[in-house]
């Protein structure tokens, strides 16, 4: 066996993909809570809103390097050295940004380490948790923990770390240092458990070839992936995206000085109805056939449809059951389609496929900035009618997908 068999854990003892958690929660803290601060740095920092909005851009740049680069060189030299190192550079991040309130260079680079620490999380930590969640390490784990476990990590740390830190901008003194302090303390106890975790890639798994090599992820061309995740993933953070960046933008005339409050409420309840479907979705999956991710998408058009509505009527109120649509829609995709990557991937390219995913998943979150882009020549509900036409033509090709893999490649599927 290539991996160490580690007994599953015994009663009364934390299990191990729960000493992985903690750090793959706080490191999606450190990625999600600059974003209700967008309205507090242009009033305290002076800078114009086309600034803020480079700022959360800068945390792409930190993203992708952090699923790709560390997804590859975990699978050659382990999960816990890639964690480790994305725990230091989200800790670095958080330094730069508590201390960069009037200086942009300051901000952009705590950004962008702040987006490797949450790229890390989501292809080693995704990663390390499925793999933690399955035996030898857990005998016990229900059916879909691999994939619903790291996704609601995610979910809740996204969703927390946004909560925490708008709270504390809206009443707590320093607003643009405190948060920041809170999470290196958080991040701080998150280390001990993780040096503590199994590792999951033994040294026969580890790979020789040069470590860039292992940028190619070969179960990319599957066709399940490039027929069913391909046009479904960029969709998870879109549906975000519209929900807690273009609805606060929508209703903003009405909200006065509760415009941070307000996105806070929004990015939480977003996550927050994503997070409490997930612990479902494979029942779902089971009750559907293997169609949670048409019906992920199916609810990404109707939430899509109803932001139009809410774009036309610029009512908070309505804005907030649109962010639960889109929550729940992006709750069901996320982790519907994890479970087909972790179906496809090999032990060899599992970390590499996830960041694949993800990192397409986080190509959807650029829709606000291109719609926003867009309002000198298209208001709103215009471009998000035209967005729900786009999520119709997905839900469509992801509907009959099933069925084209059936027909087409049953002999792939029946090895994989």
């Amino acid at each position: 066996m290539s991996r160490t068999a580690v007994p599953a854990a015994e009663p009364g003892h934390r299990p191990p993909w729960l000493r992985v958690a903690p750090a793959v929660f706080l490191l999606a803290w450190g990625g999600n809570h600059f974003t209700p601060l967008l309205h507090l740095y242009e009033e305290l920092g002076n800078y114009s809103p086309w600034q803020a909005n480079l700022l959360l851009g800068m945390y792409v740049f930190g993203l992708i390097p952090g699923l790709l680069v560390a997804a590859a060189l975990s699978d050659r030299y382990g999960r816990r050295p890639m964690m480790l190192a994305g725990v230091a550079a989200a800790t670095a991040g958080s330094v730069l940004l508590g201390l960069g309130l009037h200086s942009m260079i300051l901000l952009c680079l705590g950004r962008a380490l702040a987006g490797i620490g949450v790229g890390v999380a989501m292809s080693v930590g995704a990663s390390w948790i499925k793999e933690l969640s399955a035996p030898p390490h857990d005998t016990q784990a229900p059916d879909g923990a691999g994939s619903r476990r790291p996704s609601l990590t995610l979910t809740l740390g996204f969703a927390l770390g946004a909560g925490v830190t708008g709270s504390l901008a809206q009443w707590a003194p320093a607003p643009a240092q405190l948060p920041y302090a809170v999470h290196l303390a958080l991040m701080a106890g998150s280390v001990l458990p993780l040096l503590s975790a199994p590792e999951t890639v033994g040294r026969q798994q580890q790979a020789t070839r040069p470590w860039w090599q292992d940028l190619r992820v070969p179960s990319v061309g599957h066709r399940r992936f490039t027929r069913l995740v391909l046009p479904a993933a960029p969709w998870v953070f879109a549906a975000a995206g519209v929900a807690y960046a273009i609805m606060p933008a929508v209703v903003a005339p009405g909200l006065g000085d509760w415009a941070t409050l307000y996105a806070t409420v929004l990015t939480v309840l977003t996550l927050g109805s994503g997070a409490a479907v997930q612990p479902v979705v494979a029942h779902i999956d089971r009750r559907t056939r293997g169609r949670a991710l048409s019906l992920g998408l199916a609810l990404m058009v109707s939430g899509m449809v109803l932001a139009v509505v809410a774009g036309l009527l610029r009512d908070p109120v309505f804005a907030l059951a649109v962010a639960v649509v889109l929550g729940v829609a992006y709750g069901i995709t996320v982790v519907a389609g994890l479970a087909h990557v972790q179906a496809i991937a090999t032990p060899q390219d599992l970390a590499g496929l996830t960041g694949i995913f993800y990192a397409l998943a986080y190509s959807g979150f650029l829709l606000p900035t291109l719609l926003a882009a867009l309002l000198p020549v298209s208001s709103y509900p215009v471009s998000l009618t035209a967005v729900a036409v786009a999520c119709v033509v997905c839900l469509a090709f992801v509907s009959t997908g099933p069925r084209r893999l059936r027909r087409l490649s049953a002999p792939e599927q029946s090895g994989t």
